[in-house]
């Protein structure tokens, strides 16, 4: 193994796919919503606290799960994303922003849900 844990040759998730993954989870209600404080920063983490109140990818049938996730990089250090999300025939978007830190982790610093269709 190599130091941090990583095994070589193991491809490791990009961090649009880890936070896509950490929003479903949160706006689903499968996740409480402070499990993304530490990963979120600024006014993000108030407007995750506003959705999940909402619970806007809550279902009753199918769980939401993670369909597709682009993204585009404005600047080094800077990820825009969006990613689509699926539960049973309904699709909706979501948007968010990552910046890495001085510590070189990265955080969510927006979020925004599209409507069903």
């Amino acid at each position: 193994m190599r130091p941090g844990g990583a095994l070589r040759g193991v491809p490791q998730p990009r961090p649009t796919d880890r936070f896509a993954e950490m929003l479903v989870a949160v706006l689903s209600g499968q996740r409480p919503v402070h499990a993304m404080l530490r990963h979120s920063a600024g006014q993000a983490y108030d407007e995750l606290i506003r959705l999940a109140e909402r619970g806007p990818l809550r279902t009753r049938g199918a769980r939401p799960v993670v369909r597709d996730i682009g993204w585009f990089v404005p600047r080094e250090g800077a990820i825009e994303a969006f990613a689509r999300i699926g539960a049973g025939d309904r699709l909706r978007a979501m948007a968010f922003r990552l910046e890495r830190g001085r510590d070189l982790r990265w955080r969510c610093t927006a979020v925004e849900l599209g409507g069903p269709r």
